[in-house]
């Protein structure tokens, strides 16, 4: 099958590069001139504009974007509107908000354009082990595209699906990182207390180690967990800041407008807010405060 790539970044590029291994042909456009050369160098047909990539793919097109959620999709899908034709599908792979999805879903139909939206796992484990894919849309459309599916994910029949109409994929992978958010989370807080254990001097890289097999707890996150604790035991040149992609965000507004209880993931959400305040202001107020009513000491900085 014949593939259009838009977005030839680490993740794009490596799942360009499954599919080819897989038999099929894929072209691909990046604003990047140097992305574009990794890519052709790695096999893919570079294309120096999307006008030039969609010349390159016989109709019914497929166009696959793996491009930053927000307005850089829109201005992309507003681009191949102009060049695509009814009958063509676009699918979504990053991480765009599901109501995002649902809205550019409906302005394509108007158009006769498939819009397929993909929440894909893997990283950058995927070209090796395969990515897990949560796949929405109109179901002919899905099924056009199998072949393609069941090259990416980590078995033709396993690691995928369509689990629902557009948007549901979206929704599905955002609440799968709400969910990672929460495991990452108590992961780093029992190796915390482990570490701060001191009169046992605890060896973090062989606890993991010895949880990977058997353990309840043992999972492709505590694996990989094990691999950083073993390349750097006391994290040494590593800051305490965590970024968050803004599916969390997402995860916890939709718990509160389903009115579902989710401490875990919130907290968890939480706690990479504040891993970024590294001058926290309502912690000096805190102490102040402590000072005031109980002539409590205040540490000086």
């Amino acid at each position: 099958m014949e593939l259009g790539m838009v977005g030839l970044g680490r993740m794009g590029a490596n799942m360009a590069q499954r599919l080819l291994r897989g038999g099929h042909r894929v072209a691909g456009f990046d604003p990047g001139e140097q992305a574009r050369a990794a890519a052709a160098a790695n096999g893919i047909e570079a294309a120096a504009s999307l006008a030039e990539l969609v010349a390159k793919l016989p109709a019914p097109r497929a166009v696959w974007l793996m491009v930053p959620a927000g307005k850089i999709v829109d201005d992309t899908l507003d681009q191949l509107l102009q060049l695509l034709a009814p009958g063509d599908t676009i699918v979504d792979g990053g991480n765009s908000n599901y109501k995002d999805t649902q809205r550019r879903a409906a302005m394509l139909a108007e158009h006769g354009i498939a819009y397929v939206d993909c929440g894909t796992s893997g990283g950058v484990w995927g070209l090796a082990e395969g990515y897990s894919l949560m796949i929405g849309g109109d179901e002919a459309a899905v099924e056009r595209l199998r072949p393609l599916f069941a090259t990416l994910a980590p078995s033709p029949d396993s690691g995928w699906g369509r689990v629902g109409p557009s948007g549901a994929g979206h929704f599905t992978k955002m609440v799968h990182n709400g969910i990672e958010y929460g495991m990452m989370q108590a992961y780093a807080e029992g190796f915390a207390i482990l570490q701060h254990k001191a009169e046992f001097a605890l060896d973090l890289p062989q606890v993991a180690e010895i949880w990977r097999d058997g353990s309840v707890v043992r999972s492709w996150l505590l694996d990989l967990t094990a691999d950083a604790l073993k390349k750097n035991p006391e994290m040494e040149g590593i800051a305490p800041w965590v970024a968050d992609s803004g599916e969390g965000r997402w995860t916890v507004a939709e718990a509160i407008d389903l009115d579902v209880p989710a401490p875990v993931i919130t907290l968890s959400l939480l706690q990479r807010l504040r891993s970024r305040d590294t001058d926290s202001y309502a912690d000096k107020l805190i102490s102040a405060m402590r000072n005031e009513f109980g002539g409590h000491a205040v540490k000086q900085s």
